[in-house]
Protein backbone atom coordinates (compact mmCIF):
# COMPACT_ATOMS: atom_id res chain seq x y z
CA UNK A 1 0.00 0.00 0.00
CA UNK A 2 0.79 3.65 -0.65
CA UNK A 3 0.39 6.62 1.33
CA UNK A 4 0.02 10.03 -0.39
CA UNK A 5 0.82 13.02 1.88
CA UNK A 6 0.00 16.40 0.90
CA UNK A 7 0.79 19.67 3.42
CA UNK A 8 -1.24 22.30 2.30
CA UNK A 9 -0.73 26.42 3.29
CA UNK A 10 -2.99 28.68 1.38
CA UNK A 11 -3.14 27.29 -1.85
CA UNK A 12 -7.04 25.79 -1.87
CA UNK A 13 -7.01 26.04 -5.89
CA UNK A 14 -3.38 24.04 -6.38
CA UNK A 15 -4.72 21.30 -3.80
CA UNK A 16 -8.19 21.07 -5.00
CA UNK A 17 -6.01 20.70 -8.57
CA UNK A 18 -4.23 17.96 -7.51
CA UNK A 19 -6.49 15.88 -5.93
CA UNK A 20 -8.90 15.89 -8.80
CA UNK A 21 -5.08 14.82 -10.83
CA UNK A 22 -4.96 12.15 -8.48
CA UNK A 23 -8.35 10.78 -9.39
CA UNK A 24 -7.89 11.67 -12.78
CA UNK A 25 -4.17 9.40 -13.19
CA UNK A 26 -5.93 6.18 -11.86
CA UNK A 27 -3.27 5.30 -10.03
CA UNK A 28 -2.88 1.07 -10.12
CA UNK A 29 -2.39 0.56 -6.80
CA UNK A 30 -3.85 0.16 -3.18
CA UNK A 31 -3.49 4.21 -1.56
CA UNK A 32 -4.25 6.31 0.25
CA UNK A 33 -4.66 10.27 0.29
CA UNK A 34 -3.31 11.98 3.48
CA UNK A 35 -4.25 16.08 3.44
CA UNK A 36 -2.56 18.60 6.50
CA UNK A 37 -3.67 21.91 6.47
CA UNK A 38 -1.09 24.19 8.19
CA UNK A 39 -3.96 26.78 9.29
CA UNK A 40 -4.14 28.52 6.04
CA UNK A 41 -6.18 31.75 6.06
CA UNK A 42 -7.65 31.38 2.38
CA UNK A 43 -10.57 28.93 2.13
CA UNK A 44 -8.62 25.93 2.69
CA UNK A 45 -9.86 24.20 5.91
CA UNK A 46 -13.68 25.16 4.63
CA UNK A 47 -13.02 23.54 1.08
CA UNK A 48 -11.02 20.13 3.09
CA UNK A 49 -14.11 20.01 5.51
CA UNK A 50 -16.45 19.87 3.21
CA UNK A 51 -14.55 17.46 0.93
CA UNK A 52 -15.76 14.32 -0.42
CA UNK A 53 -14.21 12.39 -3.18
CA UNK A 54 -15.97 8.64 -2.82
CA UNK A 55 -13.19 6.90 -4.85
CA UNK A 56 -10.74 8.28 -2.79
CA UNK A 57 -9.23 6.96 0.89
CA UNK A 58 -9.24 9.83 2.10
CA UNK A 59 -7.93 11.61 5.55
CA UNK A 60 -7.90 14.85 6.25
CA UNK A 61 -6.03 17.26 9.12
CA UNK A 62 -6.44 20.94 9.76
CA UNK A 63 -4.11 21.84 12.02
CA UNK A 64 -4.96 25.15 14.69
CA UNK A 65 -1.37 26.71 13.86
CA UNK A 66 0.95 26.31 10.48
CA UNK A 67 3.65 24.11 11.94
CA UNK A 68 5.97 23.79 9.00
CA UNK A 69 6.73 21.47 6.66
CA UNK A 70 8.68 19.03 8.59
CA UNK A 71 6.48 18.81 11.41
CA UNK A 72 2.97 18.62 9.32
CA UNK A 73 4.65 15.93 7.27
CA UNK A 74 5.64 13.73 10.32
CA UNK A 75 2.11 14.15 11.37
CA UNK A 76 0.88 12.22 7.98
CA UNK A 77 3.88 9.86 8.01
CA UNK A 78 2.62 8.81 11.33
CA UNK A 79 -1.02 7.98 10.45
CA UNK A 80 0.07 6.35 7.28
CA UNK A 81 -0.94 3.13 6.82
CA UNK A 82 1.63 2.44 3.59
CA UNK A 83 4.76 0.27 2.88
CA UNK A 84 6.19 3.89 1.06
CA UNK A 85 4.68 7.20 1.68
CA UNK A 86 4.70 10.16 -1.46
CA UNK A 87 5.42 13.46 -0.04
CA UNK A 88 3.72 15.38 -2.86
CA UNK A 89 3.14 19.27 -3.17
CA UNK A 90 0.24 20.69 -3.91
CA UNK A 91 1.61 22.57 -6.87
CA UNK A 92 2.53 19.03 -8.38
CA UNK A 93 0.89 17.65 -11.12
CA UNK A 94 1.11 13.74 -11.21
CA UNK A 95 1.30 12.45 -14.98
CA UNK A 96 -0.36 8.87 -15.83
CA UNK A 97 1.78 5.84 -14.15
CA UNK A 98 4.35 8.14 -12.69
CA UNK A 99 3.66 7.02 -9.17
CA UNK A 100 3.50 3.41 -10.22
CA UNK A 101 6.91 3.45 -11.77
CA UNK A 102 8.36 5.04 -8.40
CA UNK A 103 6.66 2.23 -6.56
CA UNK A 104 8.07 -0.25 -8.34
CA UNK A 105 11.70 1.33 -8.44
CA UNK A 106 12.00 0.99 -4.80
CA UNK A 107 9.91 -2.72 -5.27
CA UNK A 108 13.04 -3.80 -7.70
CA UNK A 109 15.68 -1.88 -5.69
CA UNK A 110 16.46 -2.86 -1.95
CA UNK A 111 18.87 -0.46 -1.46
CA UNK A 112 17.22 3.02 -2.59
CA UNK A 113 15.29 4.63 0.35
CA UNK A 114 13.75 7.35 -1.58
CA UNK A 115 13.62 8.25 -4.78
CA UNK A 116 11.88 11.17 -7.07
CA UNK A 117 10.61 11.81 -10.46
CA UNK A 118 11.96 13.78 -12.59
CA UNK A 119 10.01 17.77 -12.46
CA UNK A 120 9.21 19.73 -15.41
CA UNK A 121 8.15 23.44 -15.18
CA UNK A 122 4.80 23.71 -16.98
CA UNK A 123 6.25 24.77 -20.13
CA UNK A 124 7.80 21.18 -20.27
CA UNK A 125 11.44 22.11 -19.66
CA UNK A 126 13.53 20.42 -16.68
CA UNK A 127 13.02 21.70 -13.14
CA UNK A 128 16.39 20.92 -11.60
CA UNK A 129 15.13 18.90 -8.35
CA UNK A 130 18.34 16.74 -7.75
CA UNK A 131 21.34 18.43 -5.78
CA UNK A 132 24.84 18.45 -4.93
CA UNK A 133 25.35 19.05 -0.97
CA UNK A 134 25.44 22.61 -0.44
CA UNK A 135 27.92 25.24 0.49
CA UNK A 136 27.10 27.82 3.52
CA UNK A 137 26.44 30.49 1.04
CA UNK A 138 24.14 28.99 -1.15
CA UNK A 139 21.09 30.02 0.20
CA UNK A 140 22.59 33.45 -0.07
CA UNK A 141 23.09 32.84 -4.11
CA UNK A 142 19.13 31.15 -4.54
CA UNK A 143 17.71 34.01 -3.25
CA UNK A 144 20.11 37.36 -3.96
CA UNK A 145 21.29 39.27 -7.04
CA UNK A 146 24.71 37.48 -6.06
CA UNK A 147 23.53 34.37 -7.82
CA UNK A 148 23.16 36.00 -11.00
CA UNK A 149 27.21 36.99 -11.00
CA UNK A 150 29.10 35.12 -13.53
CA UNK A 151 31.53 33.18 -10.91
CA UNK A 152 28.78 32.85 -8.77
CA UNK A 153 26.03 31.89 -11.24
CA UNK A 154 28.95 28.95 -11.67
CA UNK A 155 28.67 27.32 -8.27
CA UNK A 156 25.42 27.78 -8.49
CA UNK A 157 24.92 25.56 -11.73
CA UNK A 158 27.15 22.88 -9.85
CA UNK A 159 24.89 22.77 -6.62
CA UNK A 160 21.83 22.48 -9.16
CA UNK A 161 23.27 19.99 -11.49
CA UNK A 162 22.23 21.86 -14.59
CA UNK A 163 25.17 20.61 -16.29
CA UNK A 164 23.49 17.21 -16.45
CA UNK A 165 20.91 16.09 -18.56
CA UNK A 166 18.72 14.89 -16.36
CA UNK A 167 17.50 11.73 -18.35
CA UNK A 168 19.37 8.27 -16.67
CA UNK A 169 18.84 7.09 -13.52
CA UNK A 170 21.26 8.28 -11.16
CA UNK A 171 22.37 8.14 -7.32
CA UNK A 172 22.04 11.86 -5.70
CA UNK A 173 22.74 13.74 -2.70
CA UNK A 174 19.35 14.68 -1.92
CA UNK A 175 16.28 15.94 -3.89
CA UNK A 176 13.48 18.35 -3.69
CA UNK A 177 11.01 18.25 -1.11
CA UNK A 178 7.89 18.36 -4.21
CA UNK A 179 7.57 15.05 -5.14
CA UNK A 180 9.30 12.10 -2.91
CA UNK A 181 8.89 8.46 -2.35
CA UNK A 182 10.22 6.69 0.56
CA UNK A 183 10.35 3.48 2.56
CA UNK A 184 8.14 4.51 5.70
CA UNK A 185 10.36 1.69 7.93
CA UNK A 186 13.79 3.78 6.93
CA UNK A 187 11.43 7.06 8.00
CA UNK A 188 10.58 4.95 11.66
CA UNK A 189 14.44 3.98 11.76
CA UNK A 190 15.92 7.56 11.47
CA UNK A 191 13.44 9.23 13.40
CA UNK A 192 11.40 11.21 10.64
CA UNK A 193 11.61 14.82 9.05
CA UNK A 194 14.35 17.00 11.89
CA UNK A 195 10.80 19.10 13.33
CA UNK A 196 13.79 22.00 13.77
CA UNK A 197 13.28 22.43 10.31
CA UNK A 198 9.93 24.90 9.79
CA UNK A 199 10.60 25.27 6.09
CA UNK A 200 13.35 24.44 3.58
CA UNK A 201 16.79 22.28 4.52
CA UNK A 202 14.30 19.65 5.95
CA UNK A 203 14.34 17.57 2.65
CA UNK A 204 18.17 17.83 2.26
CA UNK A 205 18.83 17.04 5.64
CA UNK A 206 16.53 13.93 5.43
CA UNK A 207 18.54 12.19 2.33
CA UNK A 208 22.11 13.40 4.23
CA UNK A 209 20.82 11.11 7.03
CA UNK A 210 19.29 8.45 4.93
CA UNK A 211 22.35 7.96 3.04
CA UNK A 212 24.26 8.38 6.76
CA UNK A 213 21.67 5.25 7.64
CA UNK A 214 23.00 2.93 4.95
CA UNK A 215 20.50 3.43 1.92
CA UNK A 216 20.44 5.47 -1.01
CA UNK A 217 18.97 8.19 -2.82
CA UNK A 218 18.05 8.38 -6.56
CA UNK A 219 16.99 10.43 -9.26
CA UNK A 220 14.14 8.08 -11.75
CA UNK A 221 13.71 10.16 -14.71
CA UNK A 222 11.16 7.77 -16.22
CA UNK A 223 8.85 8.66 -13.32
CA UNK A 224 7.62 12.34 -14.58
CA UNK A 225 5.57 15.05 -13.05
CA UNK A 226 4.61 19.00 -13.58
CA UNK A 227 5.42 21.61 -10.98
CA UNK A 228 4.55 24.71 -10.32
CA UNK A 229 7.25 26.04 -8.53
CA UNK A 230 7.87 29.33 -9.62
CA UNK A 231 4.64 30.08 -9.78
CA UNK A 232 4.28 29.46 -5.99
CA UNK A 233 7.58 30.59 -5.17
CA UNK A 234 6.19 34.18 -6.59
CA UNK A 235 3.31 33.89 -4.63
CA UNK A 236 5.16 33.54 -1.00
CA UNK A 237 6.98 36.39 -2.18
CA UNK A 238 6.29 39.19 -4.57
CA UNK A 239 10.17 40.06 -4.23
CA UNK A 240 12.72 37.50 -3.32
CA UNK A 241 15.24 39.63 -2.24
CA UNK A 242 17.65 39.95 1.28
CA UNK A 243 14.70 41.68 2.56
CA UNK A 244 11.58 39.68 2.18
CA UNK A 245 10.40 36.67 5.23
CA UNK A 246 10.76 34.19 2.96
CA UNK A 247 14.83 34.68 2.29
CA UNK A 248 14.70 34.76 5.91
CA UNK A 249 13.27 31.58 6.52
CA UNK A 250 15.50 30.07 4.23
CA UNK A 251 18.78 30.96 5.86
CA UNK A 252 17.53 30.54 9.33
CA UNK A 253 17.18 26.71 7.74
CA UNK A 254 20.63 27.21 6.41
CA UNK A 255 21.90 28.16 9.53
CA UNK A 256 20.12 25.39 11.26
CA UNK A 257 21.72 22.62 8.52
CA UNK A 258 25.06 23.84 8.78
CA UNK A 259 25.20 24.05 12.41
CA UNK A 260 23.71 20.37 12.73
CA UNK A 261 26.29 18.89 10.00
CA UNK A 262 29.31 20.79 10.95
CA UNK A 263 32.46 18.64 10.19
CA UNK A 264 30.47 15.68 9.53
Amino acid sequence: MLSIIIINYNHRNYLKQCLKNIVEANINLDFEVIVIDNNSKDTSKKFLSELNIPSLKLKVILNNKNYGFAKANNQGIKLAQGKYVLILNPDVIVLKDSVEKLYQFLEENSEAAMVGPKLLNPNGTIQYSSCKLPCWYMPILRRTFLGKLPFLKKELGKYLMSDWQHNETREVDWLLGAALMIRKEVLEKINYFDERFFLYFEDTDLARRIWKFGKKVYYFPEAQMYHFHQRLSAERSASPTILSKITWIHIASGIKYFWKWQGK
